[in-house]
Parts: C-alpha cells; sequence; structure tokens
C-alpha cells in the first residue's frame, strides 16, 4: 500500500488511485460471524476496518437494500488503481534503470547444469545466461516450470468484467461493495457508471492460456445486473452494459501464491488466483531478496512453498474475492 499510495511520486505516473473502501456484505449469520473474526485479526495486525449494522453501511452505499443484510465489514483505506498505467510506470523505470525488456519473445526452454541448477533460458533466437530465472509467468507459470522439469499446482482460470451504466449513477465515493453471499461486485467508475462482476461456482475449467474466449457471455451479464438488482438499488432495467472483457487467474488450490527457490536457480512468484496486482510490489521486493540475500526479511514465506498441497496443507482466509 505504501508503493501504490506514492506511486505517482515514485514512477512519474498517475495510476488513476482511488481508496473510497472496500464494502463487503452478507445475507446469512455464519458469515457474519465469520466477518467479525475478519475485523478482529485485521484490527490485530492495524488493519483500520469495521464491523457495521446494514443501516451503517446505507451511509456508505446509499442504496444498498439493508433490509436484505445482516451484517457489513468495511475497511476505508482499500483501494484500486489502473493495472495498465501501472505497468507502463513498473516498465519505464526498469527500461531507465538499463533493463533489457524483450517483448514477444517465446521462453522454449530452461536450461539445467549437471548439478540441476537453471543458467540458462533457451528462446528460440538465442541462448541468455543466468544466475537466476524468475517465473513469473501468471496463468503460463505451470508451462514454464515444465520446461526445468518443475510441477506446478497452478491452473488457469477464466474471468469476467464489465462496465455498465446503472440505472442510478453511482458517485465516486461509494466504496467496492461485494455480497459476499451472491458472489457479485461492483465499483465506481466514470460518470456514474460501474465496473462490476461475480462468480457463481459455475463449471470451472482449467484453460489454455494461448487459446480462451476474451469476450464475455451474455447469460453471464445478464445474470450480474440481475444478482446485483438485489443489492442496491442502482441497478434495474435500464442498466446497460457497455464493454466487457474476460481474462485468466492463475489459481492455487487454495488461492494463495508460490513464492520460493523452487530449484536452484529458479525462483517462482506465480498463483496469486487474483491478487498478483495489488500485491506485486511486495511480491517483487521478495524476489530481490530471495536472490540477492538468499533469505526474505519483509515477511516470512515458509507457508507459500509449493511443498505445501503435497503434505496436504492449505492456507486459510476467511473473505476472499473470487
Amino acid at each position: 500500500m505504501e508503493v501504490w499510495e506514492t506511486f505517482e511520486e515514485r514512477f512519474d505516473t498517475d495510476i488513476a488511485y482511488r481508496r473510497p473502501g472496500y464494502l463487503f456484505l452478507t445475507r446469512d449469520e455464519d458469515t457474519a460471524e465469520r466477518f467479525e473474526e475478519n475485523v478482529r485479526k485485521q484490527n490485530e495486525v492495524g488493519v483500520d476496518s469495521t464491523l457495521l449494522a446494514p443501516a451503517e453501511a446505507t451511509e456508505l452505499c446509499p442504496e444498498l437494500y439493508e433490509e436484505d443484510f445482516v451484517a457489513a465489514s468495511y475497511s476505508p483505506s482499500d483501494g484500486f488503481a489502473d493495472p495498465h498505467l501501472a505497468l507502463q510506470g513498473f516498465s519505464m523505470a526498469a527500461d531507465e534503470s538499463g533493463v533489457d525488456i524483450r517483448t514477444k519473445t517465446e521462453a522454449v526452454d530452461i536450461v539445467r547444469d549437471a548439478r540441476g541448477r537453471v543458467t540458462a533460458v533457451e528462446t528460440g533466437e538465442t541462448t541468455l545466461d543466468a544466475d537466476y530465472v524468475v517465473n513469473a509467468a501468471g496463468p503460463w507459470a505451470a508451462e514454464v516450470a515444465e520446461l526445468a522439469g518443475v510441477n506446478l499446482p497452478i491452473s488457469p482460470k477464466r474471468r469476467q468484467l464489465m462496465v455498465a451504466d446503472p440505472d442510478t449513477a453511482v458517485d465516486g465515493s461509494v466504496p467496492f461493495t461485494i455480497d459476499q453471499d451472491r458472489g457479485v461486485h461492483f465499483r465506481p467508475e466514470r460518470n456514474g457508471s460501474v465496473v462490476c462482476g461475480g462468480h457463481f461456482n459455475e463449471a470451472d475449467p482449467d484453460m489454455s492460456p494461448d487459446g480462451f474466449s476474451k469476450q464475455v457471455s451474455l447469460d453471464w451479464s445478464a445474470q450480474v445486473i440481475e444478482e446485483l438488482s438485489d443489492v442496491a438499488g442502482y441497478f434495474g432495467p435500464e442498466t446497460a452494459v457497455k464493454e466487457g472483457w474476460a481474462g485468466l487467474y492463475s489459481v492455487t488450490p487454495d488461492h494463495h501464491p508460490i513464492i520460493e527457490e523452487t530449484i536452484p536457480g529458479l525462483v517462482v512468484v506465480a498463483g496469486f488466483s487474483g491478487h498478483g496486482f495489488m500485491q506485486s510490489p511486495a511480491a517483487g521486493q521478495l524476489v530481490a531478496e530471495i536472490i540477492v540475500d538468499g533469505s526474505t526479511s519483509l515477511i516470512d514465506i515458509s507457508s507459500l512453498t509449493s511443498d505445501r498441497f503435497e503434505r496436504g496443507i492449505r492456507l486459510e482466509e476467511g473473505t476472499v474475492i473470487d
């Protein structure tokens, strides 16, 4: 969060960073108890989240159907930014630092020496010698790992988002609002429109990162609007879809990333399950510490190794937006 808050100053790039907060909603008493526990844990580590009654939540989201919910949690310090602008800022800074960025360059093999240490990457055009190779390939991470003879439990899963014009314009101060039970969410965009989406526990097959539909499904779009019409009065029969797109999450079995030196010379930082952009500044620092120092000081990453799945361990988090 410190990086996002100072990004424009550090990288001379405006990433449209806004912080209206995140508002989680539930209709279920059991989930409300989980919200309470989440808030308690968050407060213990300095996060200023609060448990709210539905009536209090309407002060943040005025069109909310408060009578349909039993509890909410709100964190005012949460926000969002434009990942494309952030990528541009990171890329320009890397270029200015002398980094050789090669776009549209396929890695076709990862070379290991007789001791099994990774020493180079083959691109088809040349061999790039390396003391370390970092696999930050997102949906392609499992395929890249296979080039080094490594199996990673990371699956590419298709997710959809759209921009809609609701019947009633949504003010920019309204939080990112999530109905935890229905699996839908929306947040304010420009000129009263919203970015919205949802995941409805339908069939969720692995996708090929090199061949999947980037178009949103009409049935999915209709279901998102229908579900949101039960969340808040912004959404009704005049709500119109402006545009939509689909992309891939790189998903692990417990929806938490793998960060480790998997084999000597190969560092993996992948499987963020939709959280990669927001956690990328810390993830980048952890990778640097692994390579330069041989261990991490920012946080303890011992629970994020890939062998946790072989040992039957899955990390649990109370509230996850899928």
